[in-house]
């Protein structure tokens, strides 16, 4: 499995963190899809660091409440997606009252992620969505008796800011994100804060 990377420095006189975050693929979702912030990190004034990755897919699941910006989303519980393979999932409360996934199959679209909220799902105290490398990358409400269907397409977005990973972003309301992309033989670039305080990516 390909594996890529993204270093980012900071060369301004700023302290934060740089994060990185997707922009959601289409969805057939009623309510809004939310993108996290992916990977964050504290990157202080003439530091780098550097995020990793390949492009295995999970199912995430956390009691977040009601899902909207500043909230952070910490997976409860993660379980292995395959777009092409184990693509279905079910979430649902077990006999005790615990929200849990179950019964992954192979029985969702090809090529799409399928979350299925069964009809004891506690309406505004969950989010469940698909996450990459471990983390979650967008969520959305969960519901009662709805279905979530997420088709990937990765792509990649580094901001500099006061972000922790799982932070819920609202990607019409950030400034300043640049885009990082990746193609054939290109697995590795750097997205670097200058002094205007302004990101390139090379």
């Amino acid at each position: 499995m390909t594996s890529y990377s993204l270093t980012c420095v900071n060369n301004s006189q700023l302290h934060g963190s740089f994060a990185v975050f997707q922009k959601a693929p289409p969805t057939t979702i009623p309510g809004n899809v939310f993108s996290l912030a992916w990977f964050a990190r504290p990157t202080a004034p003439g530091s780098r660091v550097t995020f990793t990755w390949s492009l295995d897919y999970s199912f995430v699941w956390s009691e977040t409440g009601v899902l909207q910006p500043g909230v952070n989303f910490s997976a409860t519980q993660v379980q292995p997606a395959d777009p092409s393979g184990q693509n279905l999932i079910q979430l649902t409360q077990d006999s005790a009252g615990a929200t849990t996934f179950i019964n992954p199959s192979v029985d969702g679209a090809v090529g799409s992620l399928t979350i299925r909220q069964l009809s004891n799902v506690v309406p505004n105290r969950t989010s469940v969505g698909v996450g990459m490398a471990g983390s979650g990358t967008f969520v959305v409400q969960a519901a009662p008796n709805m279905t979530a269907v997420f088709t990937p397409h990765p792509n990649y977005w580094v901001i500099f800011g006061n972000y922790q990973t799982g932070d819920v972003i609202d990607v019409e309301d950030v400034t300043g994100a640049v885009e990082a992309t990746y193609g054939g033989a290109l697995t590795a670039r750097t997205a670097a804060i200058g002094l205007e305080n302004l990101i390139k990516v090379s």
